[in-house]
């Protein structure tokens, strides 16, 4: 197994719970995090090697990490495993996919990349590297069937984790937040580029809310290992009152929040699953930004906003993400609660969607697979 980065992490830890229920003895080994560890991964490499994103961001580390897949790739060939599970990072999987493929082993991929947003051409990769693939929402699989590539739709497997009625209380008492509170949460994003490039931005926003509304309380997971990144972007931009960062516990401040200022990425569908109005935001280096733009095929670039087919929360991108701007669409929220209880209707209705038992889908999917 591969995951490249926390969000990876995060989903193939769910689904180790799935394939352990059906294989209890089950052996995996590969590139993973703290999750898919605490679940029995032989971690050969930690996931933050991999946990790059962007043309040019990738250049700088190439080298690097196409010397860790060519010695994985070696290493499995020699072992071959019986089966192959790449979780996102396709720039990494496929590739490596398609090698053991090509030899006999057994591939899935879990997650389709998206395709229907950007780089169409991915689907003939896939088509050599995956014997199947794992698709989180329920669009993808007749898509990909086009291209000849076979696919199951399994949900989301935070669906099924994350629970249909928002702990908010509770998570308020954990993290010593009062009830009555206006809390916002500032999720910068789980790379550490990420968090040098968005961080600085979302605090002056958060500093800017603070002057403009007396009494708001922000809280910003920290993702471990990556406190001293948040520690610099914090002192580049002063005080900001109001401001608790946590270790961990993004779930704990999205179900905790009124409203959070977010990085686009999987993060967004977390906070959607918490049914919490949101600001969706990014910035990259600005080659990287023209590159993608030119290929995109929609408008949207947030989740909650590509599975509806329409901006029903805002995004800040690029040029666009300034404090100035984010502080304007976050009073927005929390001065039109109405609008903030429209959200949370249709979110609700996008968790049930998505809530199919993946861990075990998945399995039966596997199972398939490795007996066919």
């Amino acid at each position: 197994m591969v995951a490249g980065e926390a969000s990876g992490d995060l989903l193939a830890g769910l689904l180790m719970g799935g394939l352990k229920a059906r294989w209890p003895g089950l052996q995996s080994q590969g590139i993973g995090g703290p999750r898919m560890v605490a679940q029995g991964l032989e971690a050969w490499w930690p996931s933050e090697r991999l946990a790059v994103r962007g043309y040019v961001e990738v250049l700088r580390h190439y080298r690097g990490i196409k010397a860790i897949r060519d010695a994985l790739g070696d290493r499995l060939l020699a072992e071959r495993p019986t089966a192959f599970i790449g979780i996102d990072a396709p720039d990494f999987n496929l590739g490596l996919e398609a090698r053991l493929k090509a030899s006999g082993i057994r591939t899935v991929h879990f997650v389709c990349p998206s395709i229907w947003a950007w780089r169409g051409g991915r689907a003939k990769t896939l088509s050599r590297s995956a014997d199947h693939v794992l698709c989180l929402f329920p669009f993808e699989p007749a898509l990909l069937r086009e291209h000849g590539v076979a696919a199951t739709y399994v949900g989301h497997p935070l669906a099924d984790a994350i629970p249909l009625e928002v702990p908010r209380d509770a998570a308020r008492q954990a993290l010593g937040l009062a009830p009555a509170e206006t809390v916002v949460a500032l999720l910068p994003g789980s790379r550490r580029s990420e968090i040098e490039t968005i961080a600085p931005t979302l605090l002056r926003a958060a500093a800017e809310l603070a002057r403009r509304r007396q009494g708001l309380r922000f809280v910003l997971p920290v993702v471990p290992g990556l406190r001293p990144t948040v520690d610099a972007a914090l002192q580049g931009v002063g005080e900001v009152p109001g401001l608790q960062l946590l270790d961990g516990q993004s779930h704990r401040a999205l179900a905790a929040c009124d409203l959070t200022l977010i990085a686009s990425g999987t993060a967004t569908l977390e906070a959607a699953l918490f049914k919490r109005p949101m600001v969706i935001t990014y910035r990259m280096n600005p080659l990287t930004w023209a590159l993608m733009k030119r290929m995109a095929y929609q408008p949207w670039v947030g989740l909650p906003n590509i599975l509806s087919r329409e901006f029903i929360v805002p995004e800040l991108i690029q040029e666009r993400c300034t404090p100035q701007a984010l502080a304007d669409e976050a009073l927005r929220w929390l001065d039109q609660p109405a609008r903030g209880d429209a959200l949370a209707e249709r979110l609700t209705a996008l968790h049930l969607q998505l809530r199919q038992n993946t861990a075990e889908r998945a399995a039966d999917a596997i199972a398939e697979v490795i007996d066919a």
